[in-house]
């Protein structure tokens, strides 16, 4: 007998070898390479899966062959591999989605047994050893065969399985084996590929969400800049990063977090406005700063219109959905798919909707069509997949042609973006996507955002096309903040009460020394963009609130913070026209439909100030908690020893009617931010 032979069989006696972890590391890696090429949908996945396993076994077959004549011995093992890879055929392909595919429990002699999606324990069945000898039947059948010689390389990915089901599937081990025999022939891996090496899909890029990067808003002094100016911001996708990072144990990213996002998440009761012809009413009030005693916050709080459900205009809706590959992940496109559904209750029966899918290219699922056809819709959207690359542009481009091709006169036209950002064919230069946009805004199509999904998050970019289309940018974490955007607040999401909407505050000099905006950095504008109608700003929808602070230091208080100028101009005194005002709050908006702005002002006065903090009304200390919190997030640079213990004590005090648990989730997540990480940890 050869030496070869008697290595064969010695080998085929001994137990089942475990790979060793750079080798598991390996097959793991290429295994994931076959998997990733069949992940262009499920029925892709179906037909590849039969594929590959066809490869493997015409591979097993022509092994055998070639050896049934000068090694029958061989032939038989190469048999016993052949009907282990077409059991392994048989077997259930675990979705890629799954997130629970990746995560696993190590038993005994670095077994790996996985855990299903609910993350109870399972016993793995007992290991069973292939067969050692194949039948004289068996071989006989293969010898049928016209065999050749194997090629020279072989595909580790065709024969190598997860390394999570090598220890419970005999045929899993038969398949690694076979590996080994292969290369104690001479034969040689085939090169692995760059795709081979990507990540798994349970495998989340850490830290590469991109936020666009910017400073707290310095202290000015009102003597040499009395005047602050800023567009509304109504947006609330910083709050719901921030919580989608804590609830994973890490503290988000500094820039992720954008305090006027966080404190505007939250509805406040102010009063509301009269009538629609004057859209919006201010309220303005004064309080010690729980941080700094010595300072006070100037409190604005503004309540949009509230439409009835009769006066809503009608809606022409094009979905544009992200169906490229990076949103095959359970957060993104499946929540997504069930986030539009959500939003299809709000709507009228006679309200259209379109749906534009874009990956490697773009295409319209579904035309125009009715609500009150929702089934329709509803298939259209299960029958969304993901895979390829991102042309984004290009979908961009389908959704507002077909937007315009149905535009409702007087009705609401939008386009509601739904991806995670990651434009990478086309037209990607953020600059060129946002120019366009703009110039569709004036077709009276706008455009909504709706952000999905961590590791590959394009914050910054979402941000920009939202302003430019005239819209709002929401991050969608979980279904109930789908149903917050999409249902609970659907009316101010989607119906516009004003546009262009402004806020300029002039300090007094005489009473007010210095002041700092607290956030809003991303939205700041110049003095005199303030009554400049074509410098865009943002919306407001129908019953919107919208909360500014400001921290103030009252003239001769001691509580400056910037030195005085040697040369510096003389201080103000104040007028007999403005005395006993600390502040003018200036509001300007359009109108729907109109071209000139409106005006509305407020003055801020003695009779607004109340003496402590607990004085102050309910939804203003809460206001002051959330923003102390948005600080402390950004390392806390004015907030002096005040710390998360506070705000939660602050929190809990001011929390008054909470009928959706927004106020209670709050607190929740101040004490997550007590313990969480700086970074998430990589993962191996």
């Amino acid at each position: 007998m050869s030496d070869d032979l008697e290595r064969l069989q010695a080998a085929l006696r001994a137990d089942t070898p475990h790979p060793p972890a750079d080798g598991q590391a390996r097959a793991k890696a290429a295994a994931l390479a076959a998997f990733d090429r069949r992940r262009q949908g499920k029925r892709e996945r179906q037909r590849q899966t039969g594929r590959v396993a066809h490869g493997a076994t015409s591979w097993l077959r022509s092994f055998a062959m070639s050896f049934s004549r000068p090694y029958p011995a061989l032939a038989g093992v190469a048999v016993l591999l052949l009907v282990g890879g077409v059991t392994y055929q048989m077997l259930p392909t675990p979705e890629p989605d799954d997130p629970g595919r990746w995560a696993a429990s190590a038993p005994a002699d670095d077994a790996v047994a996985p855990v299903p999606k609910d993350g109870r324990a399972v016993e793995p069945p007992a290991a069973q050893a292939p067969p050692q000898e194949a039948s004289d039947e068996a071989v006989a059948q293969v010898a049928e065969v016209a065999g050749q010689r194997p090629e020279s390389y072989f595909d580790v990915s065709e024969l190598v399985p997860l390394t999570a089901e090598v220890a419970v599937d005999p045929a899993v081990a038969a398949r690694t084996r076979a590996v080994e025999v292969a290369e104690g022939y001479g034969m040689r891996r085939m090169p692995v590929s760059a795709a081979a090496e990507a990540p798994s899909p349970g495998y989340r890029d850490q830290g590469r969400d991109r936020f666009e990067a910017f400073d707290p808003n310095p202290v000015k002094v009102s003597a040499e800049e009395p005047v602050s100016t800023f567009s509304v911001d109504v947006d609330t996708a910083s709050y719901a990063f921030m919580r989608a990072s804590l609830n994973r144990g890490v503290l988000p990213q500094p820039d992720a977090v954008r305090v006027e996002e966080l404190i505007n998440y939250f509805p406040y009761d102010y009063a509301p406005p009269e009538s629609r012809a004057r859209p919006f009413a201010a309220h303005v009030s004064l309080m010690p700063t729980p941080w700094n005693t010595a300072t006070r916050l100037l409190h604005i709080g503004i309540k949009g219109y509230a439409l009835a459900p009769d006066d809503r205009p009608p809606a022409n809706l094009v979905f544009l959905v992200d169906t490229s590959g990076s949103m095959d992940s359970p957060e993104k496109l499946p929540l997504l798919v069930n986030a539009l559904r959500m939003l299809l209750e709000t709507l009228a029966p006679e309200d259209r909707v379109a749906i534009v899918a874009y990956a490697g290219a773009a295409g319209t699922v579904l035309e125009p069509t009715p609500v009150a056809e929702r089934g329709r819709i509803a298939a259209a959207l299960e029958s969304l997949g993901a895979g390829g690359a991102t042309a984004g542009a290009e979908g961009i481009r389908q959704a507002y042609l077909l937007a315009e091709r149905a535009f409702v006169k007087d009705g609401i036209n939008r386009v509601i973006l739904a991806t995670d950002g990651d434009f990478n064919v086309g037209i990607t230069d953020p600059d060129a996507l946002e120019g366009y946009i703009a110039r569709k805004r004036e077709s009276g199509v706008f455009l909504s955002v709706l952000g999905f999904g961590m590791g590959n998050y394009n914050d910054a970019l979402m941000q920009r096309l939202a302003q430019s289309g005239n819209g709002n940018a929401a991050y969608i974490d979980t279904l109930s903040e789908a149903r917050k955007v999409l249902v609970e607040e659907a009316t101010s999401t989607l119906f516009p009460i004003a546009s262009d909407v402004k806020i300029q505050v002039e300090f007094n000099p005489a009473l007010v020394s210095e002041y700092r905006l607290i956030g809003y950095e991303t939205r700041m504008l110049a003095r005199e963009d303030f009554r400049n109608d074509k410098v865009d700003a943002g919306e407001i929808g129908a019953g919107h609130s919208v909360t500014a602070l400001y921290e103030i230091a009252l003239a001769g208080s001691g509580a400056e913070r910037i030195a005085p100028l040697r040369y510096g101009v003389e201080e103000a005194a104040p007028g007999a026209d403005h005395e006993g005002e600390f502040a003018t709050v200036a509001i300007r908006y359009k109108l729907p439909g109109a071209g000139t702005g409106t005006e509305i002002a407020r003055h801020v006065a003695a009779g607004n100030a109340v003496e402590s903090v607990a004085d102050a009304p309910a939804d203003v200390r809460f206001a002051v908690a959330v923003a102390a919190f948005g600080q402390l997030l950004r390392g806390g640079r004015y907030t002096g020893d005040y710390g998360y213990d506070d705000v939660i004590a602050a929190a809990t005090a001011a929390r008054g009617a909470d009928p959706f648990g927004y106020r209670t989730e709050f607190v929740s997540l101040v004490r997550l931010a007590k313990t969480a990480a700086a970074m998430e940890p990589l993962r191996q």
